[in-house]
C-alpha cells in the first residue's frame, strides 16, 4: 500500500538563502510526520545539537549521495553477503534500537527522534532493511541493518549498526539492489555526509545546488516497493 500522506505542515522549509558550505541550517519546528516530509523534500533533515537541547534541522553542502551505478562492493564483502538473510520492515523498532545504542560513536538517535520515525514507520514512510544470521545455537538473530525514510524516488537513508562483520554493508548492498530494481533512473540515496566508510563503498559528495537537482528529478518517481531476495537461510 501507498505511504499515507499527513495533513500539511505549518512549517515551510527554504533553503534558496542558505549559506553555501553551511550545513547547519537553525533549530526549532516540530518532528510531526508533514514537518519532517516537508524538511526532506526540501533537502533538509532533523537531527539533535546536543542529546538534550533543541532540535537542529541539517543541509549538509556538500551533500554525500550514493550513485546506484557507483556502489563499490569487495571481494570479501561478496563473500559475507553469503552469511546473512536480508529482510525488510520486520525488526524496524530493534534497528533503531541499535543505531540508538548510546555505546556506539556518535550515537545521536534520541528518544523524540525514535518517536518521530516511529509515526513515519506506522505511515508507510520510513523502513528498515535487516541483516539476519544464525547463530551456533541455532537461533535467528539480527545482525545489523539500517533504516531511513522512501519519499517518491528519494531514499534518505538515516543510520545503519552492526553486531557482526560486515552486516549493516550487506543490509546497504541489498538496499541499493533494491533500489535499482525499482527502476533506478532518477532514484536517489542520500547518506548525508560522505564518511571515510560509505566513501569507500561508492559514496560521493554533490554540492547543495546539484542535490537539489537531483532530488527535484527523484520526489515525483513513485516509492520503490523495497523487495527483499528470496529468503534462503544462512549457513549454519
Amino acid at each position: 500500500m501507498p505511504p499515507v500522506e499527513p495533513a500539511p505542515s505549518r512549517y515551510v522549509f527554504d533553503l534558496s538563502e542558505a549559506p553555501p558550505g553551511e550545513d547547519f541550517l537553525g533549530t526549532g519546528a516540530d518532528l510531526e510526520p508533514a514537518t519532517v516530509l516537508a524538511a526532506y523534500r526540501a533537502g533538509a533533515f532533523p537531527m539533535p545539537v546536543t542529546r538534550r537541547g533543541a532540535m537542529g534541522w541539517w543541509s549538509p553542502d556538500p551533500r554525500g549521495v550514493i550513485p546506484l551505478d557507483g556502489l563499490r562492493v569487495s571481494r570479501s564483502l561478496r563473500a559475507s553477503m553469503r552469511r546473512f538473510e536480508v529482510r525488510v520492515d520486520t525488526a524496524y523498532d530493534d534497528v533503531v534500537r541499535g543505531c540508538a545504542d548510546p555505546r556506539r560513536p556518535g550515537g545521536w538517535i534520541r528518544r523524540d527522534v525514535a518517536a518521530a520515525y516511529r509515526r513515519l514507520h506506522d505511515l508507510g514512510w520510513a523502513h528498515s532493511v535487516e541483516a539476519w544470521s544464525v547463530g551456533p545455537e541455532g537461533r535467528e538473530r539480527l545482525a545489523g541493518g539500517l533504516y531511513g525514510l522512501a519519499v517518491g524516488g528519494l531514499f534518505a537513508g538515516e543510520s545503519m549498526f552492526h553486531r557482526e562483520r560486515d552486516a549493516s554493508k550487506v543490509a546497504l548492498v541489498a538496499l541499493v539492489d533494491m533500489l535499482r530494481a525499482a527502476g533506478g533512473a532518477g532514484r536517489l540515496l542520500d547518506v548525508q555526509w560522505a564518511t571515510e566508510h560509505l566513501v569507500s563503498m561508492g559514496a560521493v559528495e554533490v554540492p547543495r545546488p546539484a542535490y537539489l537537482r537531483l532530488l527535484a528529478r527523484a520526489l515525483p518517481l513513485p516509492p520503490p516497493p523495497l523487495l527483499p531476495p528470496a529468503p534462503t537461510p544462512p549457513p549454519r
